[in-house]
């Protein structure tokens, strides 16, 4: 009977060691015109892909100007105002920051220039000559936008907004804060490429980030392997998304103070940060900006890290990392062939 009994107690501790052992789940799905994909870590299945989708959903009805009534486009079609969201409401008050911090580079009235390069919603070829983008530019500009209370108002109604430099940034951050109140602490969250982590993995090992850049062709490779265990990454880039007028390349990104896509030194820039909402928003801007500045923009700025693929005055494809930046990279001959997201 003891005997037995010394049986039942050890499968019953075998069961239930089993069913808490901490296991890998994972997550994909389509949102905000691309993909998302989210790794945890946990002893149960504690948050589902509908879940994620019903978050996505709530904030693309706030920010996505590819939903016919969202709070976006009812804000672009408005004379003067509209009242707005938390969701809304969050990525402005950041915005400004950002805007003030970079002098104007990062500006989500970009909006009509953006369309007006064919990179909007409505799909266009025409290349925009100069007199439409002076006229388009009078209409361009931050400080047009105010607050007041929970109403969001504009000083011309040409003003139009577009939040897509910063918006996935703030739904990664999104996607982080829910995974944790579902109790969740080792994860990675990805959407379009943007990326926020939680760590170290069960086994104690960092999070590992494989960091893309293009290669000596222009195809995209991977260049460096991040390790980190908090934070987040995102990556701005031209070898990607872009328009070919004949020989000339018109890149996606657009220069508010110019009018005009951008043409400088820059392939790519990746921002490290606490939080998605920050790098998403810088990444754009140090793109703008020529390499030694953005360089010495970054080393002046706390919690903030970067690294750049450009071309040096030879036309060569070279890279650089800011002293932050280069503690997160691992070392080439400790290199692994796996990585747990691609950036």
């Amino acid at each position: 009977m003891r005997l037995l009994l010394f049986f039942i107690c050890l499968l019953t501790l075998t069961s239930f060691s089993i069913s808490k052992e901490i296991r890998k789940y994972e997550l994909a799905g389509q949102a905000q015109g691309t993909d998302y994909t989210i790794t945890y870590f946990a002893t149960d299945s504690l948050v589902s892909k509908t879940d994620i989708d019903n978050l996505l959903n709530k904030i693309d009805l706030s920010m996505s100007l590819y939903k016919k009534n969202s709070l976006i486009n009812q804000f672009n079609n408005a004379n003067k105002s509209i009242k707005t969201d938390k969701f809304i409401r969050d990525v402005l008050k950041r915005s400004f920051e950002i805007n003030t911090d970079t002098k104007g580079l990062f500006d989500i009235t970009v909006a009509p220039l953006v369309q007006a390069w064919g990179f909007g919603p409505k799909e266009t070829r025409k290349e925009p000559d100069s007199t439409t983008i002076r006229s388009i530019l009078k209409c361009v500009g931050m400080q047009n936008l105010f607050f007041k209370s929970d109403m969001l108002l504009k000083s011309k109604s040409c003003i139009n907004i577009d939040l897509n430099g910063i918006a996935q940034g703030y739904s990664v951050d999104l996607i982080a804060r829910y995974l944790e109140q579902k109790g969740l602490k080792q994860y990675v969250a990805e959407l379009g490429g943007e990326i926020r982590v939680s760590g170290p993995k069960p086994n104690g090992e960092s999070i590992k980030i494989g960091i893309e850049g293009p290669g000596d062709n222009g195809t995209p490779t991977i260049r460096h392997i991040a390790a980190i265990n908090s934070g987040a990454i995102t990556t701005s880039g031209n070898y990607r998304k872009f328009h070919q007028s004949g020989l000339k390349t018109i890149s996606h990104l657009i220069n508010p103070k110019t009018g005009y896509p951008l043409n400088n030194e820059m392939i790519s820039v990746t921002v490290y940060a606490n939080d998605a909402i920050t790098a998403d928003g810088y990444d754009n801007s140090l793109m703008s900006m020529h390499i030694n500045e953005a360089i010495n923009f970054v080393e002046k700025r706390k919690n903030l890290e970067a690294y750049f693929v450009y071309k040096n005055q030879q036309g060569k494809i070279v890279d650089t990392l800011t002293s932050g930046f280069k503690k997160l990279i691992i070392p080439e001959n400790q290199f692994k062939n796996q990585t747990d997201e691609k950036k």
